[in-house]
């Protein structure tokens, strides 16, 4: 794969993590990002305004995270620590009990990781389509 196309993956992936809904023009590498609205933007008067064939990559939908979640988790060494973050999800508030957990523990920056491989697959997996 090539780096500007990496690039534009990465790229929507953080907007995608950041509630943004990405739009890729792939002849132009144009990308446009809107914050998800659910309904409220009429997906017919956007393409009316930018005439160009974009590829519409939505925000993961809370399934989809709750499950990247319970696969970072599966794969973490620590036990206790695994099986802590499982209890949380079976609570609750599960994204933020997690979140809050996951940033008071040395597994952060493995979590970001994790989660940003992750969604670049789907970003690419939808780009291939």
């Amino acid at each position: 794969m090539d780096n500007t196309r990496q690039n534009i993956i990465k790229e929507i992936a953080q907007e995608l993590d950041c509630g943004n809904d990405c739009y890729y023009n792939p002849k132009t590498n144009e990308l446009i990002t809107i914050p998800n609205f659910g309904e409220m933007l009429d997906e017919n008067e956007f393409r009316e305004s930018f005439g160009a064939e974009f590829i519409k990559i939505e925000v993961l939908e809370s399934f989809q995270s709750f499950k990247i979640m319970e696969r970072f988790i599966a794969q973490i060494a620590d036990k206790q620590f695994q099986s802590e973050l499982e209890n949380i999800l079976e609570r609750k508030k599960p994204f933020q009990n997690f979140k809050n957990r996951i940033d008071n523990s040395d597994y952060r920056q493995n979590w970001f990781d994790f989660k940003q491989n992750v969604v670049e697959k789907i970003v690419e997996t939808q780009l291939n389509r």
